[in-house]
């Protein structure tokens, strides 16, 4: 019987192996991601077809303890949703936050493709869910409450590492 691609890289090419299973079956890796992805604030008010979509088209990806996750000044494209564990974020040798499950971090890059303003190190052992360019573009393009959205939080966090103006 002929497989797609997808599940021939999954049961290896010898085909289906009785009492076998893969790790993760693809539908509940994408249904776990739909449901980290909606208590994440800026996808809340999507819906389950955007967030299936969403998370059609991310993947799960982990990190060790002190492992570099991005670098400030490189370029990246890709957005980061932490599903577990918790980052710090370090700008210019500098701390500046800590990040826990549900908060997200690379959006400008995601937007831009543009270099990377801060680093990000996991503190603890991390898994994440990673976004990429094309399909934010395709998510922001079909949802303006989500532009509207990001772009408040892009705003709040510019004024966090800006000194308040006297007067």
């Amino acid at each position: 019987m002929p497989q797609s691609l997808p599940e021939m890289l999954l049961l290896g090419r010898r085909g289906p192996q009785r009492g076998r299973l893969p790790e993760q079956p693809p539908k509940r890796t994408k249904r776990r991601s739909a449901v980290a992805l909606s208590g994440v604030p800026l996808f809340s008010g999507l819906s389950k077809k955007h967030l299936n979509h969403l998370a059609s088209s991310a993947d799960e990806v982990s990190f060790a303890r002190g492992e570099s996750i991005v670098r400030e000044g490189e370029l990246g494209e890709t957005l980061f949703v932490i599903l577990e564990g918790q980052v710090k974020v370090v700008m210019k040798g500098k701390k500046i936050a800590r990040l826990l499950p549900g908060s997200f971090f690379g959006e400008l890059s995601a937007l831009d493709g543009g270099p990377r303003i801060a680093s990000v190190v996991a503190e603890t052992p991390v898994k994440a869910l990673r976004v990429f360019h094309r399909t934010m573009m395709e998510l922001l393009a079909s949802e303006p409450a989500l532009t509207i959205k990001m772009l408040e939080d892009i705003a709040r966090r510019i004024r966090g590492l800006e000194p308040p103006l006297n007067g």
